[in-house]
Formats: structure tokens, C-alpha cells, sequence
């Protein structure tokens, strides 16, 4: 009986050697993501500096060749990740269509329409949410926005406060 077990046991920690290579790709597709971010998307990214100096180097990497062994390499560092999970689920929060994208937008979007509406009675509880918010900035892009919801007008303030306060969720959610 302890045999049945222990094979099924080992079943399950078999992979076959074209499971692994699906995985192995996997992670050099996630490195080659990670490799196309911009430097101030890839900034506030909790990852090791091995990986983060591989990714930096892959940018002055110009040849076929040495840029797919390049990936080779990242796809091994990002393998070697503590917290693999956040760091894909942070990127993934850069691509437009992502269930973590839109969420972001949306909060950013009701943080938006309760500041112009509420004042800034409710800038207090967003530097809860985001505490690293800048409270005078903030302030002025909701008075702006809420005078041109005032006047009637669309000068754009409330373009200005949205992407101010994408950019502090996108902070503080990496």
C-alpha cells in the first residue's frame, strides 16, 4: 500500500522534459517582457539586482545571437526570483487589457471623480491608500479639476489629476 503511494507521489513531482522546456520558455518570454519595459516603468519593480543588471545590460546588446543568449540567461535569472509571482503580477499591470491594469484604472478613476466632488475632504483618506502622494499637488489638480466641472469648461485638469493619481497607485501597488 505505502508503495502505490509513494509512486503517485513521485508522479507528481515528475515533469517531463518537454514540461520543463515549456516552462523554461515561459520565463525567457517574461524576461524578454521584462527587457522591453521602459527604465521608469522597470524602476519601482521589487526584483534582485542580478536580474535588474541583466536587464540593463540587455540594452546594449545589439547582435542576434548574443541578444538570444542574453535571454537565455535572464530566463535563468528570472527562475532564480524569490517572489516571482508579484514581480509577473507587476508587469502585468502594465499591459493595457490586463485584469490588474484595468483595476487600476478604475480605482484611479473613482479616487478621481470622489476628489472632485467631496474636495479636499477626501485628500486625507487617499494619503491613507498612497502615503507617498504629494498632499499640495494633489490638492491643486483637484481644484483645478473641480473648477473646470465648475465652469463648465475641459481644460484638461482632470486628465492631469487621473494620471497623477494612476501614477501613485502604480506606486504604491509595485
Amino acid at each position: 500500500m505505502t508503495t502505490d503511494s509513494n509512486e503517485h507521489d513521485s508522479d507528481e513531482l515528475y515533469k517531463s522534459k518537454s514540461e520543463l522546456k515549456r516552462e523554461m520558455h515561459a520565463l525567457q518570454d517574461f524576461g524578454k517582457r521584462l527587457m522591453e519595459l521602459k527604465p521608469e516603468q522597470l524602476a519601482p519593480l521589487k526584483m534582485s539586482d542580478t536580474l535588474r543588471t541583466a536587464i540593463e545590460e540587455s540594452r546594449r546588446i545589439r547582435q542576434n545571437e548574443a541578444r538570444r543568449r542574453h535571454l537565455q540567461y535572464v530566463g535563468k535569472v528570472v527562475r532564480q526570483e524569490n517572489d516571482l509571482d508579484e514581480l509577473m503580477r507587476s508587469v502585468e499591470a502594465y499591459d493595457s487589457g490586463s485584469a490588474e491594469h484595468t483595476r487600476r484604472q478604475h480605482l484611479a478613476e473613482r479616487w478621481r471623480d470622489r476628489l472632485i466632488s467631496e474636495g479636499d475632504s477626501i485628500v486625507g483618506e487617499f494619503l491613507t491608500y498612497c502615503p507617498s502622494a504629494d498632499i499640495q499637488h494633489l490638492r491643486n489638480l483637484s481644484r483645478n479639476a473641480r473648477m473646470d466641472v465648475k465652469k463648465g469648461k475641459n481644460t484638461g485638469h482632470s486628465t492631469k489629476l487621473f494620471r497623477y493619481l494612476r501614477e501613485c497607485i502604480d506606486e504604491h501597488d509595485a
